[in-house]
């Protein structure tokens, strides 16, 4: 699998699940194990270069560093939070601006 087609895949399935834990229809613990697994995923890949190559893939990256720090429950706690990741949700569905502050790079072994 290409870098390229699997950050497209968790990006699709990343907005899901955050989507489902705002609106409580999913447990955050759910959002957490995919951040795991993801990064198991990645670390399969055998990547050496941490940078994204596209506004897209840098902005997933930052969301999973941020879910990773803050926990799948700050998302039902952290309005802020919350809302930080709502509009990174919207740049990738094409409704809203690249985020602010918004800093993502790939993880490399």
């Amino acid at each position: 699998m290409i870098i390229e087609q699997f950050i497209n895949e968790k990006i699709i399935q990343m907005s899901a699940y955050i989507s489902a834990v705002c609106n409580q229809t999913l447990h955050y613990t759910e959002l957490d194990q995919f951040i795991v697994d993801t990064m198991e995923e990645w670390a399969y890949l055998n990547v050496t270069d941490e940078t994204p190559s596209t506004a897209q893939e840098r902005v997933f990256w930052h969301l999973m560093h941020e879910v990773s720090l803050n926990g799948g429950q700050a998302l039902q706690q952290n309005l802020f939070f919350k809302i930080e990741m709502n509009t990174c949700i919207d740049f990738f569905n094409g409704i809203g601006s690249y985020p602010i502050d918004c800093i993502g790079w790939r993880p490399i072994a």
